[in-house]
């Protein structure tokens, strides 16, 4: 859907450049350029980790990853990479225990000049607030205190909560591969240990271990979507319809029953 939502953007660009004399014809035009179909495209294979799994993940962070904070975070919230690269203090309410998400941060690439790293509106362009459990309150508050006294500045409203050791915003590109590193040591001390490693996932995994283990205990859809912040519960049921509990078994004896006391 996104590379014909292009497709069409670009079609239309260069459909006024041809209105201006600047090209000949539109190359774009869907007669000379067929866009993809919607069978044609699939989604990345989701690897979310089970419950045990991410808990293992965590206890092991706490004591060896310097960014431990931000893997909970992210496994906790449910939030995008760039949502939390672009989080400030100010976007947090330790006393409400919320998260207000308004902005991600990405990458900017133009030829022959260095890429730069900015700040623009979340994937659907709507802000939300994600309620955060106690502990994680408490992790921010340690996070808040550690980040003041490297440098007072970075406690400040305006600093960046999860900004590098001079108060930029971290690279997303070097933070997932940061994660894919932490990862892979995890799983080596978890293997030496005599325990089972931690699968090889990647950063935005996280994100989808959140949904699916809220998902799998029944949590309401609408519930998951608000704070995965999806455009509409649809997106959501397109995504994870398959991890969704159901007891046809039930629904067909209930079923059955309801024809049988017709019949009677």
């Amino acid at each position: 859907r996104t590379v014909r939502y292009v497709a069409t953007i670009l079609c239309s660009a260069l459909g006024e450049a041809v209105a201006a004399g600047m090209l000949a014809r539109n190359p774009a035009d869907p007669k000379r350029a067929k866009p993809p179909t919607a069978k044609e495209a699939t989604a990345p294979e989701m690897h979310p980790w089970n419950a045990g799994q991410l808990a293992a993940f965590l206890a092991w962070s706490v004591k060896h990853s310097h960014s431990h904070a931000a893997w909970h975070m992210l496994a906790m919230t449910g939030m995008r990479r760039g949502e939390l690269l672009a989080l400030r203090w100010r976007d947090i309410d330790l006393d409400a225990g919320t998260v207000s998400i308004r902005r991600s941060a990405g990458i900017v690439r133009v030829k022959g000049q260095p890429a730069v790293i900015t700040e623009g509106p979340t994937k659907t362009g709507k802000p939300r607030v994600i309620d955060l459990d106690p502990v994680t309150v408490l992790l921010l508050r340690a996070l808040r205190r550690d980040r003041g006294s490297m440098v007072l500045a970075y406690a400040r409203e305006s600093a960046l909560a999860f900004g590098d050791h001079e108060g930029s915003h971290r690279h997303p590109e070097r933070f997932s591969r940061l994660f894919a590193e932490t990862r892979a040591r995890c799983a080596r001390d978890q293997e030496a240990a005599g325990a089972a490693p931690v699968p090889a996932i990647r950063l935005h995994d996280l994100r989808h271990t959140h949904a699916t283990l809220m998902l799998g205990k029944g949590e309401p859809v609408k519930v998951v979507s608000e704070r995965l912040g999806h455009a509409s519960v649809t997106v959501t049921l397109s995504i994870y319809a398959h991890v969704m509990p159901g007891d046809q078994r039930a629904a067909a004896v209930r079923f059955a029953a309801l024809i049988g006391e017709a019949n009677a």
